[in-house]
């Protein structure tokens, strides 16, 4: 399952969520197939103001979102894993300015977050437990 954690400011996340999910959502469909769709677990977490520093100081201004994508291993070291990431940061970076605005875009920061299989588990037990489908 792809899983994508979004940290923004409250501020410029309010009233956005809703096209912000949707756009993230369309970003992953865009890149894996459509199969991918119901996958897709999209988490915004809004930092109140005050909570967001930076080099030690608080971000009065508009904060970079970031997004940490959680990707299965495999999707990466595939022969056409650099492919992959490429077009899944620029697609949820595109995601992310349309969602919250352009004049974020070269700020918006994407970490694809690869994790094996047998060091993830759903429901008890280790991903790569589980027996094929």
């Amino acid at each position: 399952m792809p899983h994508l954690t979004v940290s923004v400011a409250e501020s410029q996340l309010a009233g956005r969520e809703a096209p912000l999910i949707s756009a993230l959502t369309d970003a992953v469909a865009a890149v894996y197939g459509e199969w991918a769709r119901p996958l897709v677990v999209v988490q915004l977490v809004g930092l109140p103001a005050g909570r967001w520093a930076v080099g030690g100081r608080v971000v009065e201004a508009e904060a970079a979102p970031e997004v940490r994508f959680g990707i299965r291993a495999g999707a990466l070291t595939r022969p056409d894993g650099p492919d992959i990431a490429r077009r899944l940061v620029a697609a949820v970076t595109d995601a992310v300015a349309a969602g919250l605005g352009e004049r974020l875009r070269k700020s918006v920061l994407v970490e694809l977050a690869p994790q094996a299989d047998d060091l993830v588990g759903v429901g008890g037990a280790l991903v790569s437990d589980a027996a094929p489908e």
